[in-house]
């Protein structure tokens, strides 16, 4: 099979340009704010069309049966659901790009999922709460969000996308989506949070990535601690 065979093969190829905020006809779909720039490119990002495939171990398998997603940490009320019990609370949609500190962006995607907001509102979260640890399914792989950006509007725990399940091997049935940091922030194969008051280094943090991630901060971007 050709490369142009392959790409018209891939239902996540994207062959048109980009949509504008308000070119989306449902307008209950949350805008993230960075889809709003006259150039979505942050610094040293380049377009693809496609949706490559990244992480750290590759993907793990999940029982969906007995998947479960926690919260403790600085809660009211620690709180655990199963995937039947998590999808159904309530859900929303958010449009946003996607930038992968590998220095390539996928622009225009339509979440579906639960508000972290909402998250955290259910679970009691506690005013001395400053930080957000995310944990994920695969060989206990970690990281850490600043809670401001965590709780931001256009941040959700992600079911779909583009209207479809989220593919295993990009994060599903769950993932968490924090469109305003690097994609290595919003955790593939999500199990649970624990939100805290100090700062913890994650899986990628341990070994040198930045302990927020912004693409758009500095020249290049928040990429790394050190440089």
């Amino acid at each position: 099979m050709s490369f142009l065979s392959r790409l018209s093969n891939d239902p996540l190829y994207q062959r048109g340009e980009p949509r504008r905020p308000a070119e989306l006809e449902d307008e209950s779909v949350i805008i993230s704010p960075d889809t709003r720039r006259e150039k979505r490119l942050p610094p040293g990002q380049s377009r693809t069309r496609k949706w490559p495939v990244l992480d750290a171990h590759g993907t793990p398998e999940i029982d969906l049966a007995t998947w479960a997603f926690a919260v403790d940490g600085l809660v009211e009320q620690p709180l655990q659901w199963s995937l039947d019990e998590f999808m159904q609370l309530p859900a929303v949609k958010v449009y946003a790009d996607f930038h992968c500190v590998t220095r390539w962006s996928r622009l225009d995607n339509v979440w579906s999922g639960v508000s972290t907001r909402e998250v955290a509102r259910l679970s009691g979260m506690k005013a001395e709460a400053r930080f957000v640890l995310a944990f994920g399914y695969d060989n206990g792989w970690t990281t850490n969000l600043p809670l401001e950006y965590f709780l931001a509007e256009d941040s959700l725990f992600a079911w779909s996308h583009d209207g479809q399940p989220i593919p295993p091997e990009h994060g599903g049935p769950v993932r968490l989506i924090v469109p305003q940091l690097y994609a290595w922030k919003s955790a593939k194969w999500v199990k649970g949070i624990r939100f805290l008051a100090e700062d913890e280094a994650g899986f990628w943090e341990e070994g040198g990535y930045h302990m927020r991630g912004v693409p758009w901060n500095g020249g290049d971007g928040e990429r790394f601690r050190w440089t």
